[in-house]
């Protein structure tokens, strides 16, 4: 093999191999994207975890789902809360009624890997501390979520009774 016949081998091979990591570089990082975005039935649980909170009967366990600049428009309040003593506030008047919460329909867009809205109808079955006595409450909601310092946190919560029910 001549010196210029060995270059231009040496030069294919580097060329293949870069081509080779390029590819492979692409594909593992195609794939690192789609593995980082969330199924929808990932963020649909995310109202498992604020539902298991609420059980607990602490307002600060549900306030910790909600990021620091999140909103919450309540169910049962007319109050706008733009804060975490404010929703602390609202949980802590809402958990006397011990409320249990299920989803009726749920419709969960996935946005990008960081952020996702999951919306629909639920329902609520709320105990009168005074009586014990049982009530279903049913109302429409929207939860917007941000995934921040690897925790997904609730930034907007719009939670409305049916205006026909």
């Amino acid at each position: 093999m001549t010196r210029k016949t060995r270059i231009r081998a040496a030069v294919v091979t580097v060329t293949a191999l870069a081509a080779a990591a390029t590819v492979t570089a692409g594909v593992g990082n195609a794939g690192a994207e789609r593995a980082a975005q969330p199924s929808k039935a990932r963020v649909a649980g995310l109202f498992d975890q604020w539902n298991a909170a609420l059980r607990t009967g602490d307002p600060e366990k549900v306030a910790d789902l909600y990021a620091k600049d999140a909103v919450l428009l309540p169910t049962v309040s007319n109050k706008v809360r733009t804060d975490r003593a404010g929703i602390v506030d609202y949980f802590e008047h809402f958990l006397k009624n011990k409320p249990v919460g299920k989803k009726v329909k749920t419709i969960v867009n996935v946005l990008d890997r960081n952020s996702a809205i999951d919306t629909g109808v639920y329902e609520f079955t709320l105990t009168d501390p005074a009586t014990g006595t049982k009530s279903v409450v049913e109302a429409r909601y929207t939860y917007a979520y941000e995934k921040r310092g690897g925790e997904w946190k609730i930034v907007n919560h719009h939670s409305s009774a049916m205006p026909e029910g």
